[in-house]
């Protein structure tokens, strides 16, 4: 260890001066707004100190620049400690962290990307490290650059299995480019952590592992700053640094005492507290962190272009997540940036194209399906990537809270579900997403796309990629026939008129496999001279609401909906809410009604559950009746 990377004797005193003004900013702050988390601070204000002080390099005048380190605020209660290190570095104002959680500030409770030196919104505790780690594989081994990423994590969170699946994935991968920071401070919310203050234990479980540990003093900056420079120095392995600490530090008789989480100091104690913390500091100095070395490559990730139309013909029957799989190899030619993230389906996606070409942009996640999302997000930073990631449909539920935080982080990535609704068909209740368009609807600014065939999943890919915001692409297993010729043109909230005339009665819509329903029973009505109108939404999120309507009053307001998925808050909701304010628009809802308890085949369980084309048959005479 080259004695350099260690602070002189002037070095140590001007951070630990700082860390104390971290506390002072944090304290005041706190107050100030009468909320917040000032003892969550205080135990980490040496761990601030050092990384933004001596360890990282970054421009201060360009917090989002490619080149910087990146800090990862896991423990996101702590946010007054980031926002105070920002003010120290010139970033904000001290003014500023007084309006702290008021409404006109952008200095939220929890940080957010609101603010330029935030790449991941955290406080929905355990998955910062996962973001953490998507940005060091994308530094490692698609920029293949020197910037370093540093993820703070309190010992509470640490409970979270995303923390213990992230460990694994970052282990698999030797990002020896990432930091993890364990603040042990021994106290949780409402009473003490697991773990205590055994940081062996901590240590232990980080070796096992494979992660290089070392136990720090997490007040010592001495100690803090010799163990960054070994974690600089580490090879094919990540670095967990173990620090203990205490909460309040600094504040008499809240250090290390309980009931006092996310509880500011008495503002009649407050100026006290901070005459005694300021009476420590013995200098005025404050250090310029070092510049980042450049060397990460532009990238261009936007106006991505289909190098071929689709190589499909009207009646080839194909699943669509088939087509999906073909797409994105497609894709990953078009674009050196498109990045896939796997969830272990990749042999029935035919991801395994994509793998065999541009390995390093397939990120195997294996069954750990909240971290693969946190992953995914951390890749997408910056804009260094296009970001999709696959997996069972069913599986994305347990990675709800990952996406909904992904919402709150401006996110621009691309899920897709396969294996969706009945077409799973044998395998039963427990592999059927029947719940995910209901799921993703509720996502701020996340379009939904539910293709019907293979040249309108092709469009959908290309459309993910280059729209702004989260996408969800809902495939399924079930062969169905090629319905668009590729010359076919499609856009985001547009439908497409499958069957209209003169004469149609009633307009039935649907989408996926359903929409294969509704024409089936669209040729069989036709032969008993009813004629209807059938709808294909392509995207439920947006809807095309002006072409439901036009269809809806062209037909006498008798609307049919028909999904492969349950009501609550499928395509007939969807579809109701966009005609509530239209008179005399009637809509008759097919939707699955139940759990599956048969193991039977798609078509079978599409007839027991009430959305085949013998039932939309049905609905439609009785809509003509009534």
């Amino acid at each position: 260890m080259a004695d350099s990377a260690l602070p002189d004797a002037t070095t140590v005193q001007v951070l630990r001066d700082l860390a104390n003004r971290l506390r002072v900013h944090s304290i005041r702050a706190t107050c100030a707004s009468g909320s917040g988390h000032p003892t969550s601070c205080c135990s980490a204000a040496e761990i601030v100190s050092v990384l933004f002080f001596h360890t990282m390099r970054y421009r201060q005048t360009e917090p989002a620049h490619p080149d910087n380190d990146r800090f990862v605020l896991s423990k996101g209660h702590a946010a007054p400690l980031l926002y105070a290190a920002w003010a120290e570095a010139g970033g904000i104002s001290e003014t500023d962290l007084l309006n702290l959680r008021t409404i006109h500030c952008d200095l939220e409770g929890h940080p957010t990307p609101r603010l330029s030196f935030v790449d991941v919104a955290t406080g929905s505790l355990g998955q910062g490290l996962g973001a953490a780690c998507g940005m060091a594989y994308t530094g490692k081994y698609l920029d293949k650059a020197s910037y370093r990423v540093f993820c703070l994590l309190g010992d509470g969170e640490s409970s979270e299995g995303s923390v213990w699946e992230a460990l694994a994935f970052a282990s698999r991968y030797g990002l020896d480019n990432l930091v993890a920071v364990f603040d042990v401070n021994r106290l949780g919310q409402s009473g003490v952590a697991p773990l205590k203050h055994c940081t062996d234990i901590y240590r232990n479980r980080c070796e096992a592992f494979g992660w290089n540990t070392y136990l720090v003093d997490g007040h010592d900056v001495e100690a803090l700053c010799q163990a960054f420079s070994q974690a600089a120095q580490g090879k094919n392995k990540p670095t967990a640094i173990i620090a203990k600490t205490f909460k309040g530090r600094g504040i008499p008789n809240v250090e290390d005492a309980e009931n006092w989480h996310g509880k500011p100091m008495p503002k009649e104690k407050a100026d006290e507290i901070i005459r005694l913390i300021e009476s420590q500091i013995q200098t005025n100095r404050n250090l310029l962190p070092k510049p980042p070395v450049e060397g990460s490559p532009p990238v261009s990730i936007t106006n991505i272009k289909m190098t071929c139309l689709p190589d499909y013909k009207v009646g080839d029957k194909v699943a669509t997540q088939k087509a999906y799989g073909l797409a994105l190899a497609k894709l990953g030619l078009a674009n050196e940036r498109v990045v896939i993230l796997d969830g272990d389906p990749k042999n029935s996606t035919f991801f395994e194209i994509f793998k065999k070409e541009h390995p390093e942009r397939f990120i195997e996640c294996f069954a750990a399906e909240q971290n693969m999302v946190s992953v995914a997000l951390g890749c997408a930073t910056r804009g260094r990537t296009i970001t999709f990631v696959t997996t069972l449909a069913a599986l994305l539920a347990r990675a709800f809270d990952q996406i909904r935080m992904g919402a709150i982080s401006q996110t621009n990535i691309n899920l897709i579900g396969s294996h969706c609704g009945m077409s799973v068909g044998e395998d039963g209740p427990s592999q059927m997403a029947l719940e995910d368009l209901a799921m993703f609807r509720s996502i701020p600014n996340c379009t939904v796309f539910l293709p019907s065939d293979a040249v309108s999943t092709e469009h959908a890919v290309y459309l993910a990629a280059n729209t702004k915001g989260m996408c969800f692409i809902r495939t399924c297993q079930s062969e169905t026939a090629v319905i668009y010729t590729p010359q076919e043109n499609f856009e985001i909230g547009r439908a497409k008129v499958i069957r209209h005339s003169n004469n149609d009665k009633v307009t039935v819509i649907g989408a996926g496999i359903t929409l294969h329903e509704a024409l089936a029973a669209a040729d069989a009505l036709s032969q008993q001279d009813i004629s209807i109108c059938v709808i294909d939404l392509f995207t439920i999120k947006p809807l095309d609401a002006a072409t439901i309507i036009s269809c809806a009053k062209a037909t006498g307001g008798r609307v049919v909906t028909v999904e492969d998925h349950y009501q609550e808050g499928g395509i007939g909701e969807a579809v109701c809410a966009v005609v509530s304010g239209e008179p005399d628009i009637h809509v008759h809802q097919l939707s699955v009604s139940g759990v599956s308890e048969r193991n039977r085949k798609p078509s079978e369980l599409l007839s027991m559950f009430g959305v085949s084309a013998r039932h939309i048959i049905a609905a439609v005479k009785y809509t003509l009746m009534n």
